[in-house]
């Protein structure tokens, strides 16, 4: 089958297309023919060797989100079956192969029948954004009705789910964004209201929009001195859940205010082999979301092929994105 992989840690031009084995199957495993995939963070961070611990040995298939066709399936495997529609994340790290193939080899477990009323293209991009988001609102910081949550980034990848869980879960959402246009995106998305973090200090939207009291939920999609602003904005007795900690902080503010800190890293059940289930549980769960309209995915308006990776990882690096960077599969 054909393949883009890499042969070292680098830029984007790192990237070829070979041909290599056909991925076989194990028990517990579907055959994906794969139609679509799309890059995140993670992605173009194994990719320059940032995030080496994590990548699957070379000649690399990288990418852990995919939509495609069940080809076949190993024993064990009940609820899939031939022709079955599916998305999920499910490789691109180590020990586990990558969507930019022709095939794509899946623990059936980290699955879910895709959302019908997606195309391939538009699947592709929710699984890693969609599990990451879910964990930290709903499974880690519980949302409830008439809460006050801010989502940082809310045109990103995640924080564009984040912003449409939180309002589907009953919660005031507010989000910051880095532009006009930004401010414009999560409103449609369903944001009460936009932020945008370069004219405004923490101090002044946490009294615009608290009166001075703080925000019950924070999600931090960023990171590093974003996490400070997280824990400044934040109420007392508040939630603040980060999807990036590779850094360090004064904790000061999370002791006076008695917060707590929720760090979410999605790939666990993959790396350690633990706990899968949950992300087919949660796939299904936002596939009914997103058929009932409740949940759309925010598409950057660059679309690419597989043969196309390295611009569309130089696309997603460049930080100029907006929603997530989607790529076809044409093999």
């Amino acid at each position: 089958m054909k393949a883009h992989v890499i042969y070292a840690f680098g830029e984007p031009n790192e990237f070829r297309t070979i041909d290599i084995p056909r991925a076989s199957i194990g028990e517990g495993e579907v055959r994906v023919k794969v139609r679509a995939s799309s890059v995140n963070a993670v992605d173009w961070k194994i990719r320059r060797g940032i995030a080496a611990v994590l990548a699957p040995d070379f000649p690399a298939v990288l990418h852990g989100d995919v939509a495609g066709v069940v080809e076949e399936v190993g024993i064990g495997v009940r609820q899939f079956k031939p022709g079955d529609e599916v998305y999920g994340c499910a490789g691109g790290v180590k020990g586990l192969g990558g969507a930019l193939a022709e095939y794509m080899s899946a623990d059936a477990k980290l699955l879910a029948h895709k959302p019908a009323s997606l195309s391939m293209r538009e699947a592709a991009t929710l699984p890693l954004v969609s599990i990451t988001a879910w964990e930290g609102l709903i499974e880690r910081a519980a949302v409830k009705p008439g809460q006050r949550v801010l989502v940082h980034a809310g045109a990103g990848g995640v924080g564009h789910i984040a912003v449409q869980l939180a309002k589907w879960a009953g919660a005031e959402v507010y989000s910051t964004v880095s532009s006009t246009e930004k401010m414009e995106v999560v409103r449609r998305l369903g944001a009460d209201a936009a932020i945008n973090y370069k004219d405004q200090t923490v101090s002044d939207y946490v009294q615009q929009y608290t009166d001075g009291k703080g925000f019950d939920i924070v999600f931090d999609t960023v990171g590093g001195e974003n996490l400070d602003a997280s824990f400044q904005a934040a109420a007392v007795n508040g939630a603040v859940v980060s999807i990036s900690t590779h850094s360090t902080h004064d904790l000061s503010l999370l002791h006076q205010k008695g917060l707590s800190l929720h760090v979410v890293f999605m790939l666990i059940p993959m790396l350690h082999n633990q706990s899968r289930e949950k992300h087919g549980r949660i796939l299904r769960n936002i596939a009914d979301l997103v058929d009932a309209g409740k949940i759309r995915p925010l598409l950057d308006k660059q679309g690419y092929s597989f043969e196309e990776a390295s611009l569309a990882h130089r696309r997603l690096e460049s930080g100029e994105a907006i929603g997530k960077v989607a790529l076809e599969c044409s093999w």
